[in-house]
């Protein structure tokens, strides 16, 4: 198992929040904070030089905007993992965010346990949504419509797969189940193969649009 601390990049251009995230962060063993920039331009140039495994991504940046940021990450590295922690919530935004490879998504002023549930699932090649945005993600998606597939899950993979709507990270659907972590899983990876899809938040996107939740 690797042990070796998660290196993280700050893009964020609040001086406030800069201070308030490396402080926070600091508490946390298992992550190395390895730079800091306050615009779009200078985020890419730090992830490229500094190659972070992860990176922490404002929208409303300077020069060059998050999402577009992340796309240039993404297009020239694309093993770094990015974790959008913004204060926009507008669908068309979040779509956008997560179209151009941003691996998680956050909102600003939610708990910090919830941006370090998000950077473990990054790093683990998962996808963390903040609770309140999973469901505005099909806003901008074709209306709700059957999908043949969910008749193939079994009761337990319904379960977890409400959960996984709700964005829960796969330790906390353990504990509301009462499963191992192994066994949850087991059971989204089958959830996944099932519905013919390659992540939680496809699947998350088909179980809305069938109106499972």
């Amino acid at each position: 198992m690797n042990t070796s601390p998660v290196r993280v990049l700050i893009v964020e251009d609040d001086p406030l929040m800069q201070l308030g995230l490396e402080q926070s962060l600091q508490e946390y063993p298992q992550i190395t904070l390895v730079g800091m920039a306050e615009d779009g331009y200078l985020g890419v140039e730090a992830a490229l030089k500094l190659k972070p495994d992860i990176v922490i991504m404002d929208i409303g940046l300077p020069r060059l905007d998050g999402i577009a940021a992340t796309q240039r990450i993404k297009a020239a590295l694309p093993n770094i993992h990015v974790v959008m922690l913004t204060s926009h919530t507008a669908e068309t935004e979040i779509v956008a965010a997560l179209a151009s490879g941003a691996d998680s998504y956050c909102i600003k002023g939610a708990s910090l346990d919830r941006l370090i549930t998000a950077i473990a699932a990054a790093q683990e090649g998962a996808t963390y949504l903040d609770p309140q945005i999973a469901k505005k993600v099909v806003e901008h998606l074709k209306p709700p419509t059957p999908s043949a597939n969910l008749g193939q899950l079994s009761q337990r993979e319904l379960e977890v797969l409400k959960l996984m709507v709700d964005g829960k990270s796969n330790p906390e659907i353990a504990a509301v189940l009462y499963l191992s972590p192994n066994t949850v899983k087991t059971h989204v990876r089958g959830i996944m193969n099932k519905l013919a899809v390659d992540d939680r938040v496809q699947a998350a996107v088909v179980a809305l649009r069938s109106g499972l939740v």
